[in-house]
């Protein structure tokens, strides 16, 4: 087994999260990913309304007695929903843990520490990272340029990202983008995190709530089967390469607006999409990862194999390099 201050502090048994993802962060996969022993989150922002996250949390607890956790992700806009709102149902339902992620999350990691919550910020950048430990938070998640989602605009990789932030950073860190096996578990564990969060992998198990069809093309897509998309509007999103990725790439390179593609990249047409099994209906992220994943196993079949080869790592092969 495993120990890290990661795994100590949260109280699971292996270094290993499920991080919040819009659409497919819901109980089936959140509870598989507790009852395999790693922490899984899911994504307030899945659910419509507060009142619906507190009943899929519930939904969740009726899965699992293990921890888990809720990722509340703050981003600006016009419209923004009622974050305080979805704040207030995950306290009041009593979940201890929970990821933030976005934009100023002061007001929030304050409210969820005076309740005795432990917060998670996921970030893109060292000095957002010390940001953040000011702010009070109880780790970092910090993402490099591998990663599916938003991989903010300093284009890093994972490999100076990590000991970059372990240099500066002194409370436990998870390392985030591009991780999918043991070898990176190993990896990222001697470039001074904690444990790895694994988002894309996770999307080609059985629990994950998304179509077959998605789990098969991760499977069938290599480690160049992403595209970068709002790369012009500094909103620079990985997503999995398909008609639509490629056409807002087209588009964008011709200086566009965002209100000129909004209609491709909707929220609810790439939802419709992970549920209909269409590949091109919409947008969906994914990160270059899919060159790792060779398999859909369950999320205990993939956890304790992960964790099995790793051990065997540090303990063979490693070791056996010592003279």
């Amino acid at each position: 087994m495993l120990k890290t201050r990661f795994t100590e502090m949260f109280g699971v048994a292996h270094p290993i999260v499920q991080g919040g993802m819009q659409w497919v962060g819901r109980a089936e996969l959140t509870a598989a990913v507790a009852n395999a022993g790693a922490l899984g989150f899911l994504t307030a922002l899945t659910q419509p309304t507060p009142e619906a996250l507190s009943k899929e949390i519930a939904r969740c607890r009726d899965m699992t007695d293990k921890p888990f956790g809720v990722n509340l992700t703050i981003l600006p806009a016009i419209k923004p929903p009622p974050y305080a709102e979805y704040r207030r149902a995950i306290i009041e339902a009593g979940v201890k843990i929970v990821e933030t992620a976005g934009y100023k999350p002061q007001e929030h990691v304050a409210d969820f520490k005076a309740n005795g919550v432990k917060v998670i910020h996921k970030c893109t950048s060292v000095r957002h990272a010390i940001s953040s430990v000011k702010y009070g938070v109880d780790a970092i998640s910090i993402d490099g340029f591998e990663c599916a989602g938003h991989p903010g605009e300093d284009d890093v990789g994972g490999l100076i990202l990590i000991p970059c932030a372990a240099d500066k950073i002194k409370i436990p860190m998870i390392a985030s983008g591009g991780f999918g096996d043991a070898r990176g578990l190993v990896a990222a564990l001697a470039l001074g995190a904690d444990g790895v969060n694994m988002g894309t992998r996770f999307c080609a198990t059985v629990e994950a709530p998304i179509h077959e069809n998605f789990k098969r093309r991760m499977v069938e897509n290599d480690e160049r089967a992403t595209d970068l998309i709002f790369r012009t509007l500094h909103n620079t999103a990985r997503v999995a390469k398909n008609a639509v990725s490629q056409e807002v790439v087209a588009l964008e390179k011709k200086g566009v607006t965002f209100e000129e593609v909004r209609h491709l990249v909707t929220g609810v047409r790439g939802r419709e999409g992970l549920e209909s099994g269409e590949l091109d209906h919409g947008i969906w992220s994914a990160g270059q990862v899919q060159g790792l994943i060779h398999d859909i196993p369950t999320v205990k079949e993939l956890v304790d194999r992960i964790i099995a080869e790793a051990e065997e790592l540090i303990a063979g092969r490693l070791k056996g390099m010592l003279a």
